[in-house]
């Protein structure tokens, strides 16, 4: 799978997947035709007209070609697809591919986690923090996070890979208790990174990887779906603590781009937070005896 030179094919079927999901009554168009519209979703036409453009030159964006679009034309065309945040900015990310290199936005590349966020990480001794980059791999964590993903990190390649976890460890289904939406999110993740970076050969290579081995990922990844995963829940199922319902929160370094902080916590007073404190316990005697893994 090439996502550097599939740009175009990208665009047709994320902006055609938008389109079919939105019905002229949630538009707020008059849905002419009764039942026998042929079309699932809006016309082509009706995008371009709530979009403020051409018929031509919406079918030719929707053909896959967004070379030369104006910020101003894709926001009209965000705000009729009625896109979220994540969609808009994969919309956005896709126009920049498509156009001449130089205006390409290049992520810089982080070699790997410095000693100072390596001591950030440490200094977070009540909760589970790790770090990753935009392909889900595992840089650097906590004992407490060593601990929590424990089974991620059975797996003895480096850096261990959540995503390939997910879709490729079948104990990802024992320790992602709600596995469907893991999965989901995970993919829905890994197309907008692809959409932002085209041109990120490992990523090409791990995309491709999912897709030989997973119905599942092929699956996610034809659907087109793009997420931020910024806040939220994590419900898991650790096979020494049991059940951990946790909050999450992602948080962005702006001195190194492209990598992601996770802290995971527990409200006081609750099963989840006593489990956290038990898996504290284990994990400091699983590191004395050498039985915790190491990122």
């Amino acid at each position: 799978m090439d996502i550097r030179a599939d740009n175009r094919a990208q665009v047709r079927e994320f902006l055609a997947s938008r389109r079919e999901r939105i019905t002229p009554e949630q538009a707020g168009l008059p849905a002419y035709g009764g039942g026998n519209r042929r079309v699932k979703g809006l016309r082509r036409e009706e995008v371009a007209l709530l979009a403020g453009v051409s018929i031509d030159y919406y079918v030719r964006m929707e053909r896959g070609n967004l070379a030369g679009a104006s910020e101003a034309v894709l926001d009209g065309i965000a705000t009729a697809l009625q896109l979220d945040e994540a969609e808009r900015a994969h919309l956005f990310d896709l126009a920049r591919a498509a156009g001449p290199a130089l205006a390409r936005r290049r992520q810089p590349k982080s070699s790997g986690v410095t000693d100072s966020v390596q001591q950030v990480l440490d200094a977070i001794t009540d909760a589970p923090a790790w770090v990753r980059n935009a392909r889900h791999d595992m840089l650097a964590a906590n004992r407490l996070a060593r601990a929590l993903y424990a089974p991620v990190l059975a797996d003895p390649r480096r850096p261990a890979n959540n995503a390939r976890f997910v879709y490729l460890d079948p104990a990802s289904q024992d320790f992602f208790t709600d596995w469907e939406r893991a999965a989901d999110d995970i993919a829905a993740m890994l197309r907008s990174e692809a959409g932002r970076n085209p041109h990120d050969k490992q990523l090409i290579e791990l995309i491709g990887e999912l897709s030989t081995r997973s119905e599942d990922f092929r699956t996610r990844w034809a659907a087109h779906n793009v997420r931020f995963h910024r806040t939220g829940h994590k419900r898991l199922h650790h096979p020494v603590v049991g059940a951990l319902d946790l909050n999450f929160e992602a948080m962005e370094f702006p001195a190194h781009p492209g990598l992601t902080l996770l802290v995971y916590t527990a409200p006081a007073e609750t099963p989840a937070a006593d489990s956290l404190r038990l898996l504290a316990s284990w994990a400091a005697t699983a590191e004395q005896a050498g039985e915790l893994a190491h990122h």
